[in-house]
């Protein structure tokens, strides 16, 4: 039940799964929100603390999620070749974006050479810092690849409506539970 199979995904898999889209949502809704704070709101220096240690967290998150997918089997995709070979450049475009998105996050907030404080639990050091613009150009690919990211999960998740309503396909069901998982 933890572990893939080739009918359904692991507990591990779904747990990562939601947890990313939830907080990929989270994050850009807090995002959104705290871009338009004034300097004397109470949530000015709060918000972007909970967005960076979030944001490291889910970087983390992403990592161990890739390596946890290397590792595993994948359960057999629905749908024509057409279909199968979408869902597949689908995935990668959701992970190259969150990637990005997470990547152009660090560059802005490690842009004066300080570390990232995670919940003040321990700091990720700035590894990068001093380039040309750089909170600016990496705010910048933050702000469009986080709308590329959204968008394209909205389109995810309506495939995946689509496999469950219209096709009558259990993808939808196998991201839900692991009753396929402990079929095989």
């Amino acid at each position: 039940m933890w572990r893939n199979s080739h009918s359904g995904w692991g507990r591990i898999s779904i747990a990562l799964h939601w947890l990313s889209a939830l907080a990929v949502f989270g994050l850009f809704a807090l995002g959104w929100w705290m871009t338009g704070l004034g300097y004397y709101d109470t949530w000015y220096h709060l918000a972007p603390w909970w967005h960076k240690s979030i944001g490291i967290l889910l970087l983390a998150a992403s990592l161990a999620r890739v390596a946890w997918r290397l590792t595993q089997p994948t359960p057999r995709a629905h749908g024509g070749a057409f279909e199968r070979r979408a869902a597949h450049v689908g995935h990668g475009l959701l992970y190259l974006l969150m990637f990005v998105v997470l990547f152009s996050g660090y560059l802005i907030s490690t842009a004066e050479g300080q570390g990232i404080s995670v919940f003040g639990w321990f700091s990720v050091p700035a590894l990068v810092s001093g380039l040309p613009a750089q909170a600016v150009v990496a705010g910048s690919v933050h702000w469009y690849a986080a709308w590329a990211l959204v968008i394209l999960a909205c389109g995810h998740t309506l495939a995946a409506l689509k496999h469950h309503w219209l096709d009558r396909q259990d993808t939808l069901t196998r991201m839900l539970t692991t009753r396929a998982a402990r079929r095989r």
